[in-house]
């Protein structure tokens, strides 16, 4: 059976879609597949959107561990832009001193954040 043009355009169109959503949703299930881009410093970061990702962070880690740490300031950062969102690493200042790096995924067009994970550190 020969195909006509629109029967190739057809099955291309179909292979493209899938590839797209295969890789789509492993970017937005996979924090590697998120990590492909390589991190760039962020610059400012008293930017009032930084500042409410890292309180975003301490909350969502009170919700988790049923902790009650206080959010101080976000002391250092770096941001990776992929077609699947922003994912931003912050190292934040929070009660006692106490420094943790958060890890959180950042998806506007979705109305979508996620704390990947929030560990504390000593420096």
């Amino acid at each position: 059976m020969a195909l006509n043009s629109s029967s190739l355009f057809l099955m291309f169109s179909s292979l493209l879609v899938a590839f797209l959503v295969l890789n789509v949703s492993t970017a937005y299930g996979n924090r590697k597949a998120v990590l492909k881009s390589e991190g760039h410093p962020i610059k400012d970061l008293k930017d009032p959107r930084v500042q409410e990702i890292g309180k975003f962070a301490v909350n969502e880690h009170n919700k988790e561990a049923k902790t009650n740490l206080v959010y101080k300031s976000v002391i250092k950062g770096e941001v990776f832009l992929d077609i699947s969102g922003t994912y931003y690493r912050l190292t934040i200042l929070a009660t006692n001193n106490d420094k943790y790096v958060a890890d959180v995924i950042d998806r506007p067009l979705e109305r979508l954040r996620k704390l990947v994970s929030f560990k504390k550190i000593s420096i």
